[in-house]
């Protein structure tokens, strides 16, 4: 059987959270980020993964498969293909909706690498 990838998957009911509904990383939830390294260092959530999104087939055993996977990126278009992927090969994953720009305008805390203060650009 040929290994699925993230352009096989379909993205119709792929399941959605809002911003304000995305629990805190830690035990049991994972906030996978599958942005690039540059926005990634610029600013994401506390406690969030760091895979981007051209590594996650190849990296999923970095992920935990029991655990409740939320699912962001900039927007919410290349988090969508991703929850679609994860949830055909068995996760429980969520779209995180509008992205890391609707998590900054809802003054959800953010974190980044460096000494620059975090900004979603």
């Amino acid at each position: 059987m040929p290994r699925a990838t993230i352009d096989d998957v379909s993205f119709s009911d792929v399941p959605t959270v809002s911003v304000a509904d995305v629990p805190e990383a830690g035990d049991g939830v994972v906030i996978l980020d599958v942005r690039e390294a540059d926005e990634w260092n610029s600013g994401h959530a506390p406690g969030a993964q760091h895979i981007p999104i051209g590594e996650v087939p190849a990296r999923i055993e970095d992920i935990d498969i029991d655990a409740e996977v939320y699912v962001v990126c900039r927007q919410g278009g290349r988090s969508l293909g991703v929850v679609a992927y994860l949830n055909n090969i068995g996760f429980d994953a969520f779209q995180v909706d509008g992205g890391m720009v609707a998590w900054q305008r809802n003054g959800l805390p953010l974190a980044s690498d460096g000494d620059i203060p975090a900004k979603i650009f």
